[in-house]
């Protein structure tokens, strides 16, 4: 019975729950005793929900579609990028198209285990690290790369006579780099853990690719949670203090009402963005949370959750540079109209 329970000859079934028989409990697809088990499954781990072959049809080929689109948009901004010189030299353009680059490797790697979680069920546990660290490490990501952005706009709008001094080509590299470790450094510890608790036989089993499934130390989850925490409030402290400064003075200085309307807008859609983006250090708990409320809605809240937190802000980059920015936008038609003149003049 679908978020309900069945009971027969002293049998419970409890979806995402227990089954008990005769002082057993169902566990990792067996019976053991209930003295074995230290503490209930977490709910994920013991996911036997399937959607229907139409649902699980419908929300693959939606994903893939969004996927062909995005990466699509990405391709033909860091191919406008790498074609005009000029971008090379503007922290600004280098900051976005490290982003860009990240969002397609990230969108990517979440794609292909949403397609594998229905196309195979369960892969293999070290080629589930390699999915799930590359994920974690590029979600990451994006937020401090917004943050930086903010940063480097901050320097540009509030300090211009030491902009050039401070935001150089280098110093942007250098960022990129620290910003790579923040990302990854929590993570590989984690990796290490597993590497020296678990036998090697461990990780030639198969499972459901979810990070609990491969990361299991108790240790583990309290300091994800306590590393989440300190980047939000890191991006979020840095998303306030910097957007604050750049909007009083693009007020300041506008001489135009809509000059100052236009910067307010441009703050808001990256306010929008890093506030979605920084939806993926809550998700995990917000979505325990619904489990525990909706629990007979297990796939719907994992696919919502799937296309707000890691689907819906890679639509924002585009938006705001590829269409709202001037000279991005001069160069991206550019390219696109010499693109589309070289295919003409080949079919011809």
């Amino acid at each position: 019975m679908d978020g309900g329970w069945m009971k027969h000859k002293g049998r419970v079934w409890m979806d995402g729950g227990w089954m008990k028989h005769k002082g057993r409990v169902w566990m990792d697809g067996g019976w053991m005793k209930h003295g074995d088990a230290a503490s209930p499954p977490c709910p994920l781990q013991l996911l036997l929900f399937r959607d229907t072959f139409a649902s699980a049809f419908v929300k693959n080929l939606l994903v893939v579609l969004v996927w062909l689109f995005l990466t699509y948009i990405n391709l033909t901004l860091v191919a406008t990028f790498f074609r005009h010189q000029t971008f090379y030299e503007d922290p600004r353009y280098i900051l976005f198209t490290h982003m860009v680059i990240n969002d397609g490797i990230q969108l990517t790697v979440t794609v292909s285990l949403f397609i594998l979680s229905y196309a195979v069920y369960k892969i293999n546990v070290s080629l589930c690290c390699v999915f799930i660290l590359v994920a974690v490490f590029t979600t990451r990501n994006t937020p401090i790369n917004l943050a930086s952005m903010a940063i480097e706009r901050y320097v540009a709008v509030c300090e211009p006579l030491r902009y050039a001094e401070v935001c150089t080509v280098r110093r942007t590299y250098l960022a990129i780099g620290l910003m790579w470790f923040l990302c990854a450094a929590p993570d590989v510890t984690d990796l290490f853990v597993t590497l020296a608790t678990e036998p090697l036989s461990f990780f030639h089993d198969s499972v459901f690719c979810l990070r609990p499934n491969v990361f299991k130390d108790p240790i583990l989850a309290s300091k994800r949670q306590a590393f989440d925490i300190i980047y939000f409030c890191c991006v979020f402290l840095t998303l306030l203090f910097t957007y604050l400064k750049v909007l009083c003075a693009a007020r300041a200085v506008s001489a135009h009402r809509a000059s100052a309307q236009k910067a307010t807008n441009t703050i808001l859609l990256h306010g929008a963005q890093l506030a979605m983006c920084l939806l993926s250090y809550v998700s995990p708990s917000v979505e325990v949370l619904l489990h525990a409320i909706f629990p007979g809605r297990v796939l719907e809240i994992r696919y919502a959750n799937y296309l707000i937190v890691y689907i819906l802000p890679r639509f924002l980059s585009p938006i705001i540079y590829g269409v709202r920015d001037v000279k991005f936008r001069r160069s991206l038609r550019m390219y696109l109209v010499c693109y589309r003149c070289g295919g003409a003049d080949n079919n011809s």
